[in-house]
């Protein structure tokens, strides 16, 4: 994250600068983390005196964090700020269980040597199993991928379809890097100089493959290809007001409109993943515009089935009226238009950065058109949806 932090500093000459706040997150951090934004901030260029806040949405961390300094900025309670979010899979923090936390308290917690040495009379082999953390849901049980498979199925979402969309993730992926899209978005880190998940030599013959993993039976359609991994990285993004950016001759690539939040109970009622369905419609209306009013859309792809439900759900006049209050659907996406330099599933999803990445990428392409406009849809964990509008 401090890596990030430090290349958005050096892109815009910032060294020195005291910036009005940065807000990022992980989703899975270690305890010794507890003050992530704030040391991260100390570790670059920028002014010590820039203030910074832990902030945690889930999957929308960082794109919700750019929400909200966006809306300071509206204000005119800060004129500048950066937007950030990390997750590193493979330093996950590893606990023991309750029991062997409570030796340890109650040996700290003693007086003298034998108050020190009796708890530790109670220790078992069993409490030296190690705990990793889990992206279950407490209330369902559920792993994303199962509470999606069963989305899938009340969807009619198909394995080709899945397969389909998920071999053209990597092969925009693929192609943008080659047309030197991200050198000037992806910073080298660790001797990685680009996201080392993109496939290729995927193709639907190799993802076809693929045993599903999250419904192992006959009826399982979700696999490892089709399906975002897992993976480390940061991503950071500098928000200002425009006049903050013209006094220092920074470029405007674009501007955050709109975000909006919802959640569904995804516990008795609804897909857990299909919140941003309903956080898009409520934008929409906000914003008085229609989703055909877009000329980019960038859709997370947790799983190739939420993205291809969520698109169904707005095609359907059931759902956009018994469940979004809509007199008529809000129509199909043209999907030419949809995740044009590739989506999580080829880029990898470490959770808190995918918001950020995907709001520098989308401003870029909106410069680079030279006007337009561009919807951001994440879902998250919790049943909860994180949407933007970006314009130009």
């Amino acid at each position: 994250m401090t890596a990030a932090l430090q290349a958005v500093v050096d892109a815009f000459k910032l060294k020195g600068e005291r910036l009005g706040d940065v807000s990022l997150g992980a989703v899975i951090k270690h305890s010794r983390d507890w003050n992530l934004a704030r040391e991260c901030v100390l570790g670059t260029a920028l002014a010590p005196e820039t203030p910074a806040f832990d902030l945690q949405r889930a999957c929308g961390t960082s794109l919700e964090a750019a929400i909200l300094l966006g809306n300071k900025i509206a204000l005119g309670q800060i004129d500048s700020g950066i937007a950030a979010g990390t997750d590193t899979i493979s330093d996950v923090p590893i606990v023991y269980p309750d029991e062997y936390a409570e030796i340890l308290l109650a040996s700290a917690r003693g007086r003298n040597a034998g108050e020190r040495l009796k708890p530790w009379l109670g220790l078992r082999p069993s409490m030296f199993k190690p705990v990793a953390p889990g992206v279950i849901e407490p209330r369902t049980k559920l792993s994303m991928g199962q509470s999606t498979e069963i989305t899938a199925k009340q969807w009619s979402i198909t394995r080709a379809d899945q397969d389909q969309l998920a071999l053209e993730s990597h092969q925009k992926a693929a192609r943008a890097y080659d047309e030197g899209f991200y050198k000037d978005l992806v910073v080298p880190f660790q001797k990685a100089t680009e996201d080392n998940n993109i496939r290729r030599d995927s193709s639907l013959e190799r993802l076809g493959k693929l045993k599903p993993v999250f419904d192992r039976g006959a009826a399982g359609t979700m696999t490892a290809g089709n399906s975002t991994p897992l993976t480390d990285g940061a991503a950071a993004v500098l928000l200002a007001s425009e006049d903050w950016a013209k006094a220092r001759g920074l470029p405007i690539q674009a501007y955050l409109r709109y975000g909006k939040v919802a959640a569904v109970d995804f516990v008795k009622k609804e897909g857990l993943l299909l919140a941003p369905a309903y956080a898009v419609s409520a934008m929409l209306a906000d914003a008085g515009l229609g989703l055909q009013d877009f000329d980019f859309y960038e859709i997370h792809e947790a799983f190739a089935a939420q993205v291809l439900a969520t698109l169904k759900a707005w095609e359907s006049p059931e759902f956009c009226r018994d469940k979004l209050g809509r007199n008529q659907p809000l129509g199909s996406v043209d999907r030419a238009k949809l995740n044009l330099k590739g989506g999580s599933i080829a880029i990898g999803h470490p959770f808190a950065a995918t918001g950020a990445r995907i709001v520098s990428s989308l401003a870029k392409m909106l410069e680079q058109r030279g006007s337009g406009r561009g919807l951001i849809s994440i879902c998250t964990a919790g049943g909860m949806g994180v949407t933007a509008i970006l314009e130009r």
